[in-house]
């Protein structure tokens, strides 16, 4: 099945990341000298067990990588997740699944944890609070002060903006201690 996979009686279709994600897969096996031999074997060793076969479907789009193998095969492949599901490029507009078409600058920015995927035309900020709040751990978010409303979701997280005239930076009042600078 070219671009299919069976599950039970239904086809499930691979779609514009997955297409993305046997690009990439091919590019970085080969950016590491790897056949699709010594791939399996490393991935063996590493405690997921795929067969060469497997690898090279992956590669054509035949068959769908699961979240397991991603992170597997991003390890092994010593990147991070994000270089095997985004364009290798930060240039251009590409189909992602479930959005449309995005452009690459914004993906990666979105999969960095920087920015929300998409900001409604008029959005009070409201949109960046939210994502900041809900995107990363507490002590790997990236806020951007941009507004009353950004300064209101950091606060109710418990942090506060210090400001000593050198730069601006984040702390956990809990703690007291450093947290990220504030772009």
């Amino acid at each position: 099945m070219s671009e299919q996979q069976q599950y039970g009686r239904r086809a499930v279709e691979i779609g514009p990341t997955g297409k993305t994600v046997a690009e990439n897969l091919t590019r970085l096996r080969r950016a590491r000298g790897l056949s699709t031999r010594q791939l399996s074997a490393a991935l063996e060793q590493s405690g997921r067990a795929l067969s060469p076969s497997g690898i090279t479907r992956m590669e054509k789009a035949e068959r769908h990588v699961t979240a397991d193998e991603l992170l597997a095969l991003a390890a092994v492949l010593r990147v991070n997740p994000s270089a095997l599901l985004l364009p290798a490029t930060t240039e251009g507009d590409f189909d992602v699944t479930g959005v449309g078409r995005v452009n690459a600058q914004i993906l990666w920015e979105w999969a960095d944890g920087e920015r929300p995927l998409k900001v409604p035309a008029g959005d009070d900020g409201s949109t960046y609070a939210d994502f900041q709040l809900h995107a990363r751990p507490k002590y790997r978010r990236r806020y951007k002060v941009a507004n009353e409303t950004s300064r209101q979701a950091m606060q109710d997280d418990g942090m506060r903006i210090v400001d000593d005239g050198k730069r601006v930076r984040i702390v956990f009042e809990e703690d007291e201690a450093d947290g990220p600078s504030v772009d």
